[in-house]
């Protein structure tokens, strides 16, 4: 005779603290589709039967299983877990009951609220950079723009082919183009720091391709980050740190420094009650970061002959005087004085100056952040839940990211507003806002979630300690250059449900999405984008252009402008004539003006199909299947199959193929920019070249020949294992190969004199590049993690983590079109479309190997971790050689850091921990001479920020 069903209720709380837990996960085990969570009380109600096992699920303790007796009430203790893999997750798969080692694809789970207290870093991305081997952050020390935001990548693939979710909603990017990162591309990222790290409860990554099940930018695979639900518990910390700033290994070329790089960051958390059917959790953060100085000391020669003996004119051909030391020394005849200040050491003596003074300065930018965020929910009926989270963020940033203007580059120069030359500095002003309500109930036997999904990142940029040389000295030193601005909206119907009598059980799960994206590109104030009349000299009357002394005038580089015969040339009255060349727009990184100018949009319909199949016990199918639409250049049809077979209780197999696809963002399709690139010389001195990046639809693109930007396509293969010999033992082994035909990058450089046709025409003076679909290529590796928790008596405890990537990216096919070049061999054209800088960078520019192991061990009160990254080697490719033609390619040794962490809890509420960062202060191999300009040292293993120490106080209440 069958059991007769019974209400079971009860609480389930911490085994150590008593404190009641909210969002706990209880299902029946064997019907995964049977279960529920706990309230803001920590109770909880199911119907069973005696004899059925509940299981209690919460991320950072240990999974429980409960047998159901005679008895119709629990209490539920969990205890302390760290860092199991039981987990049930909601990232891969549209069936809630799956715990990580038993979904058919890679999903890693962190714990941020577990682990945030003893980590040294202080933001999202940076953490998981540290805690998981497929994820990667590289934090630009400099290059423009590029240093604004961090580019977050999964598998060594760039930074737009991986999805972020919010409660496993589509986050927005930010509204930065990224135009140098660490594979070489030009992309678009979520900037992860507008999240605080106290607002979230833990972070799924999904290491699989998973395009056909939420979309676009999920090829390499996706990042859900889960908000806290937990209410009356106030949590947070005050952090403080810096940077030793030894110097690094670099002697003479680098100044030793004192420490720097401070930071002090505070956060909290808190969560209020609506009533007993809902929960309003609100977090909180204040970051303010300083800089760090990373200067090259250079010998590049500051001052030139012309500046040295006041040999330059204006253009009106009178002097200008540039070393007025030198004229009193003149004066009094002083012939010793004379001669030391017409050289270069002798002139930085007299004004106290030395090689420091003019380095260029890489390095850490200074940020001021504040950021908000909500997570809300209300239960209006056993069925129904209105639910919304979002945030709202504020960050400014100053960053280091322009070569020194040296007085001796006289085309960018002002005697009275940098009479030494001048360092600018870029700012941005970014605010970010977020806001996804929803609704989940039932509709008959379904499960239906509607929702929609607003976000907007705007960033105003700015440049400090600048100007515009064309404009003379009635430039503005400090200017607004533009606002950037990209908005998504998406709306969103989901469909679930779970068939228990199809074989072993089947879930379905179907939707439809409709996303609408807007892109802005606001133009800056005229004086950042004008070509200004300092240069330009409009005649008075017809004659020969010769200044007050009878000789010619001379142009920027002090040369007499002469005819072929060398005699001044003839002009008319009223004609302009650009006497000096000065450079126009805001010196390092131009002002958006009117050519610049976007407001671009973009509507996508889509619909998808998933389901989950349990075969048998041992066997799960699934599989995906999503068309997707765009308003701007198609549709697309794409799908996923993937399976799981347990071979016995504790080893399982998994494999995938799914095909995927990435449409260009609207960034990549509308940025164009004029900025200045520094190319070095015949004597490896680099010098300033204004380049412009034109969109495929402009004119410039047309007429060389550039075609419109396609879709990338992609392909996924997956298999790996599962294995746990032990409880508190678990091995998970994963080979990946991700193909991806028609991947975006940049094109180099292209000049009017090389393309000829009257090209300048198109593009004036100095060079253009395009953004094409320069290549397929290839990403592939292995990936392990291991996790072996042991606990012994006395509350001594070993959690031992290791895990580690192998990875391989290569192009497989460069594609050129027959470009309207018609001064360029086919090599030439060939290495312009995508030129060897790039295509290693995206090869060999990152560690192919990066391993991350962990030892962490707890007694009573007292805790402690040691962790260390190992990053593989690096080459990076040259694009310029010798005289012999070997190029100057660079192989970086491999590199191993340290943090280290220790804490005590002070009372039951106050914890105090004490660690650092790469806490042996070890810096990456220096640049070979050749390469050096902007950096020291290669930025794609731990940067050349050096070692960094930290306190922290964490309370609980």
């Amino acid at each position: 005779m069958q059991a007769q069903s019974k209400k079971i209720t009860g609480k389930v709380f911490s085994a150590s603290t008593s404190e009641v837990f909210p969002g706990v996960n209880i299902i029946l085990k064997g019907n995964t589709n049977k279960g529920t969570i706990t309230d803001n009380q920590g109770m909880f109600s199911i119907d069973a039967v005696p004899g059925d096992v509940l299981v209690f699920s919460f991320i950072g303790f240990k999974t429980k299983e409960v047998k159901i007796g005679s008895e119709a009430t629990l209490s539920v203790p969990l205890e302390d877990g760290g860092t199991e893999l039981n987990e049930l997750i909601v990232t891969g798969s549209r069936n809630t009951g799956r715990t990580i080692l038993e979904t058919p694809v890679p999903v890693d789970v962190i714990s941020i609220k577990d682990i945030m207290a003893d980590l040294p870093q202080i933001d999202l991305a940076q953490m998981l950079a540290f805690v998981a081997p497929s994820f990667n952050a590289v934090r630009s020390q400099g290059g423009d723009l590029d240093s604004h935001v961090d580019p977050v990548q999964l598998r060594n693939m760039a930074p737009n082919q991986i999805l972020v979710l919010v409660n496993g909603k589509r986050r927005h990017t930010s509204a930065l183009l990224i135009t140098g990162t660490a594979v070489g591309s030009p992309s678009t990222s979520v900037d992860l720091m507008t999240i605080p790290a106290s607002a979230i409860d833990r972070v799924e990554i999904l290491r699989d391709g998973a395009a056909a099940q939420y979309g676009s930018d999920a090829v390499a695979g996706v990042v859900n980050i889960i908000l806290k639900k937990g209410t009356d518990k106030l949590t947070g910390s005050f952090t403080g740190g810096g940077y030793a700033n030894t110097g690094g290994k670099a002697g003479e070329l680098t100044k030793d420094g004192k420490p720097d790089g401070f930071n002090y960051q505070f956060d909290a958390n808190y969560g209020f009650k609506i009533g007993d059917k809902g929960y309003f959790n609100l977090s909180g953060q204040i970051t303010q970061k300083r800089p760090t100085l990373r200067p090259f000391v250079n010998d590049w020669g500051f001052f030139d002959n012309t500046y040295l003996n006041n040999l330059r004119t204006d253009k009106n051909g009178n002097p200008v005087i540039t070393n007025p030391e030198l004229v009193a020394a003149q004066t009094s005849g002083n012939t010793a004085a004379i001669a030391s200040l017409t050289t270069e050491p002798g002139l930085m003596a007299a004004r106290g100056l030395t090689k420091a003074d003019f380095a260029v300065y890489a390095g850490m930018p200074a940020i001021t952040l504040g950021s908000t965020f909500y997570n809300a929910g209300y239960q209006l009926n056993p069925n129904t839940t209105l639910y919304s989270f979002g945030g709202a963020s504020y960050k400014y940033l100053k960053g280091f990211s322009c070569y020194f203007r040296r007085p001796a580059q006289t085309d960018r120069f002002n005697y009275l507003l940098y009479p030494n030359g001048f360092r600018p500095q870029m700012t941005s002003n970014t605010s970010d806002l977020s806001n996804t309500t929803g609704i989940k109930s039932k509709l008959g036997e379904f499960n239906v979630d509607f929702s929609n999904t607003f976000g907007r990142n705007r960033m105003r940029i700015g440049m400090v300690n600048t100007m515009n040389a064309s404009l003379g000295s009635n430039s503005p030193v400090n200017m607004y250059l533009g606002t950037h601005q990209f908005t998504q909206n998406s709306t969103n119907l989901d469909f679930s449900r779970y068939f228990k009598d199809m074989l072993r059980g089947l879930n379905i799960a179907f939707g439809v999405e409709m996303r609408i994206e807007n892109y802005k590109i606001m133009k800056g104030q005229e004086e950042a984008y004008t070509y200004g009349d300092a240069g330009v000299l409009t005649v008075g009357k017809a004659g020969l252009l010769v200044g007050p002394d009878g000789k010619p005038l001379e142009d920027a580089s002090s040369t007499p402008i002469v005819d072929a015969n060398g005699n001044p040339i003839s002009v008319s009255a009223g004609q302009q004539v650009t006497v000096k060349s000065l450079s126009s727009n805001c010196q390092c990184f131009a002002g958006f003006g009117p050519k610049n100018e976007r407001d671009e949009y973009r509507t996508t319909m889509a619909a998808y199909l998933d389901a989950e199949l349990e075969v048998t016990k041992n066997l799960l199918i699934a599989g995906a299947f999503r068309v997707e639409n765009y308003s701007d250049f198609g549709g697309v049809t794409i799908g996923k199959l993937a399976a799981r077979y347990s071979i016995a209780k504790t080893l399982s197999l998994r494999a995938s193929i799914a095909s995927g696809f990435r449409a260009p963002s609207l960034q990549e399709l509308n940025y164009t920019h004029t900025a200045t690139a520094f190319v070095p010389d015949a004597n490896g001195i680099p010098q300033p070249l204004d380049v412009t990046t034109y969109p495929t639809n402009s004119t410039a693109a047309r007429v060389l020949g550039i075609q419109g930007l396609k879709q990338e396509k992609s392909r996924t293969y997956g298999f790996g294992l599962t294995y746990q010999p032990a409880h508190g033992f678990e091995v998970t082994l994963d080979a990946y190969q991700i193909d991806v035909d028609n991947r975006i990058f940049r094109t180099s450089y292209f000049n009017a004199s090389e393309v000829g046709n009257n090209y300048d025409e198109v593009i004036g003076g100095g060079e253009a590049q395009f953004f094409v679909n320069g290549a397929d290529v290839r990403s592939k590796g292995i990936e392990a993690v291991g996790n072996y928790t042991l606990t012994l008596a006395r509350g001594k405890s070993f959690i031992f983590s290791l895990a580690a990537i192998f990875s391989k990216n290569t192009i497989l096919n460069r594609k050129v079109l027959d470009l309207n070049v018609a001064n360029l061999t086919e090599d030439q054209i060939v290495s312009k479309y995508l030129d060897r800088a790039t295509i290693g960078q995206f090869e060999t520019g990152t560690p192919r190997k990066k391993l991350i192991g962990s030892v962490t061990y707890r007694v009573n009160k007292f805790h402690a971790m040691v962790r260390g990254t190992y990053f593989g080697t690096v080459t990076s490719r040259s694009t310029t050689s010798d005289a012999e033609g070997n190029f100057y390619d660079q192989k970086f040794s491999a590199q191993s850091i340290f943090d280290a962490s220790v804490g005590y809890d002070l009372t039951k509420n106050l914890k105090l921990s004490i660690g650092g960062s790469n806490v042996f202060n070890k810096y990456p191999d220096i640049l070979r001479p050749e390469n050096q300009g902007f950096y020291l040292y290669d930025n794609n293993q731990q940067g050349s920020n050096g070692s960094y120490y930290y306190g922290r106080v964490s309370f609980n209440f």
